[in-house]
């Protein structure tokens, strides 16, 4: 999506950024990862079609995705660069896919390395992608499609985000939750992301 194309948003542990070329390399390193593949419901891509997928990214205008960097580096030796590659944890995106309601956002996360989950960072950059979603693209409803075993992930949108469980499948084994963007949830978002900042985002 090209709408974001130039903004960063800074939040408490992470920062958003556009998903560049050369984020691929090491995305598709992520997507290796049987586990990975699993949980998110993606097949094995070639480093070709990695590299196709991300400028679809950046195109498409029904779908929006950001790399989500740690704030701080993640060990000593790394660059004091904010937006050094070296600080890539995962990724976060929606997609606008329901014909029937153009302004309905799918939302995933992904947060990759090991060493960065358990720490709210998945419920922190899934505030800062909603409150970006309802207030720049004007979204009205958000849905997750969940395995069902991916259970920190439902407890995310279910009791830190308020979603509600609206759907389950035994054949695609997911948990489907939706939740209406009403004055409740506005004000929730506008609370969740008081702190967070936006920049210009420059490569």
């Amino acid at each position: 999506m090209r709408a974001n194309e130039r903004l960063a948003i800074i939040g408490k542990q992470v920062i958003l950024v556009p998903y560049e070329k050369a984020h691929v390399p090491r995305y598709h390193e992520w997507m290796r990862s049987p586990f990975l593949q699993e949980m998110t419901g993606s097949e094995p891509l070639s480093i070709d079609e990695e590299y196709a997928m991300q400028q679809s990214w950046r195109k498409d205008d029904d779908k929006c995705t950001f790399i989500v960097l740690a704030k701080e580096p993640l060990d000593s030796s790394e660059s004091s660069d904010i937006y050094d590659n070296s600080r890539m944890i995962g990724d976060v995106n929606f997609y606008l896919n329901n014909t029937e309601n153009q302004h309905e956002a799918e939302l995933e996360v992904m947060i990759a390395e090991q060493k960065s989950t358990g720490k709210g960072i998945g419920t922190e950059v899934l505030k800062l992608m909603m409150e970006y979603a309802v207030n720049d693209i004007k979204v009205t409803d958000f849905v997750a499609r969940i395995k069902d075993t991916n259970a920190s992930s439902i407890h995310i949108f279910e009791k830190k985000l308020g979603f509600e469980e609206s759907e389950r499948s035994p054949v695609f084994k997911e948990v489907t939750l939706r939740r209406k963007v009403d004055n409740t949830l506005r004000a929730a978002i506008n609370q969740w992301t008081a702190y967070a900042t936006r920049v210009e985002y420059k490569i």
